[in-house]
């Protein structure tokens, strides 16, 4: 999941960017409504935080941008303002969920995992594919039954590849979607990150590369491991 965060004061936008980043969510941050603007225009993001009170365009003007681009973002309205009529008004402009500062990172977290679910329309929050179990709200992921300890940009990056559903995803997608803005597009930090991945997910690899194209997941190699762990329990 890759969010955009705008908020005007630096530490917390940093602390914020630092906190979502241990839970393997990617995050840019805007400290004022035209980087935040910038930012929208030429990044594809899952979610936004958004501040209201902010230099230039306030948070209200960037929640109304959003919304009439159509692309559906959720937006997640992270402020002082706790009145009820200020969640009221947040609300009315098309903000899907409002929590105000002071806040527990966790709970953000929480709250992102929620909306990103609801934005895939209503998918299961435990993924399973090819015998392999992601929890996002946990960080847990099981290969038939094993637990697999993952560093966070591996999990981040299986997070994408599962919820293709197969589907083929190229490097510059898994960038886009594990990586923040600072990411070099001509670093081998993805095939890197796949190829450790592979490693820690266990033979027969369930990840596949198609050559010129990018990384999938190969559910043929997950019946095939589920069916020879069955054939070796009867024996």
């Amino acid at each position: 999941m890759r969010v955009l965060v705008v908020e005007d004061e630096p530490y917390m936008a940093e602390a914020i960017r630092d906190g979502l980043r241990l839970d393997a969510i990617a995050a840019d941050i805007a400290g004022d409504g035209d980087t935040a603007l910038e930012l929208l225009s030429v990044n594809s993001y899952d979610i936004a935080v958004l501040d209201r009170d902010i230099p230039g365009p306030s948070g209200d003007e960037i929640a109304k941008r959003i919304i009439a681009s159509g692309t559906g973002m959720p937006i997640l309205m992270l402020t002082a303002a706790d009145r009820l009529d200020d969640k009221a008004s947040g609300f009315e402009l098309g903000a899907d969920d409002y929590l105000t500062k002071p806040f527990a990172l966790r709970e953000l977290v929480l709250r992102l995992r929620a909306l990103d679910r609801r934005r895939a329309h209503s998918r299961p929050p435990v993924r399973e594919i090819a015998g392999v179990r992601l929890d996002p709200f946990r960080r847990e992921v099981y290969r038939d039954g094993r637990y697999v300890a993952l560093t966070r940009k591996q999990f981040a990056v299986l997070e994408v590849l599962v919820a293709a559903e197969g589907g083929v995803v190229s490097a510059e997608q898994l960038l886009e979607r594990a990586w923040d803005e600072n990411a070099d597009p001509f670093t081998n930090a993805v095939r890197i990150t796949v190829s450790a991945l592979r490693k820690r997910l266990g033979e027969p690899w369930i990840i596949a590369t198609v050559p010129g194209v990018g990384y999938r997941i190969d559910a043929e190699a997950g019946i095939t491991a589920g069916a020879n762990a069955m054939s070796g329990n009867r024996d």
